[in-house]
């Protein structure tokens, strides 16, 4: 019989884990062996997700409904967590929104308020929230999902791109203020990835976007999540404020 004590899976929560990239990054981390904590402002499709993954030898697998909009949300969330589990290991800030395709002068009033509460302000309150307690257990994994938006910028996306940048900026910054305390923080740009937030964008802004990736495709979610797995990994020890690109070739720096 095999006496040795198991150590408990790692707790990772993704936000957005409801659909997109966002649940192709939960299914990885599951199949990675993590509890996956999937965290969505549509509680009961992040139940869905949950209860697909169930509860095997691999991983395990919750949801919780939180509003990344707002800062209490998101403490709340993550003091049940850690309440529920003892610990959080891995936050990946994926949560997000494309905003209406139009020129910044035609865009209705508040949209931009809008986007950058939900694609950068819920990236700062998601580390803001889980950096301390990662860093009183001397290890943490912060993946934060930019956009090659974000370094190149989009016409027609002025906030999403203003956001994305946000998000390198803060990412960079943060990663050099806990750089020696186990916590690792670091974020993922994706070009034109196949999923449903591609509905909320115009064909035409679908189209300028394709085209500019050398590949000539969109990419998949899968491809995503496989690259946060690896940073979610003890594997990746020593990169942190970085930008990984995943764009087809369309990034050029």
């Amino acid at each position: 019989m095999d006496m040795r004590v198991r150590e408990p899976a790692r707790v990772a929560i993704v936000t957005g884990g409801a659909s997109g990239i966002g649940e192709a990054i939960a299914r990885r981390l599951h199949r990675d062996g993590h509890h996956v904590v999937v965290a969505d402002v549509r509680g009961d499709f992040a139940g869905a997700v949950a209860a697909s993954l169930g509860s095997d030898q691999v991983g395990r697998a919750s949801s919780i409904e939180v509003d990344v909009a707002s800062e209490a949300s998101v403490r709340a969330m993550v003091a049940r967590v850690v309440a529920d589990h003892g610990r959080i290991d891995v936050l990946v800030n994926n949560a997000g929104i494309a905003g209406q395709s139009a020129p910044a002068t035609d865009l209705p009033d508040g949209e931009w308020e809008r986007v950058i509460a939900i694609d950068l302000s819920s990236v700062y309150y998601g580390c803001r929230s889980v950096i301390p307690h990662m860093i009183a257990r001397g290890w943490g994994r912060i993946i934060n999902i930019a956009s090659i938006a974000g370094k190149e910028g989009n016409p027609n996306a002025v906030p999403y791109s203003a956001a994305k940048a946000g998000v390198i900026g803060l990412t960079k910054a943060i990663a050099k203020e806990v750089a020696t305390t186990g916590v690792l923080v670091n974020a993922v740009a994706p070009a034109v990835i196949q999923t449903p937030i591609l509905d909320q964008v115009s064909e035409a802004h679908r189209q300028y976007m394709v085209a500019r990736i050398p590949m000539g495709r969109t990419g998949g979610p899968g491809e995503v999540a496989s690259l946060v797995a690896w940073l979610a990994s003890d594997e990746c020890s020593f990169s942190t404020g970085a930008v990984f690109d995943i764009s087809g070739g369309r990034a050029t720096y």
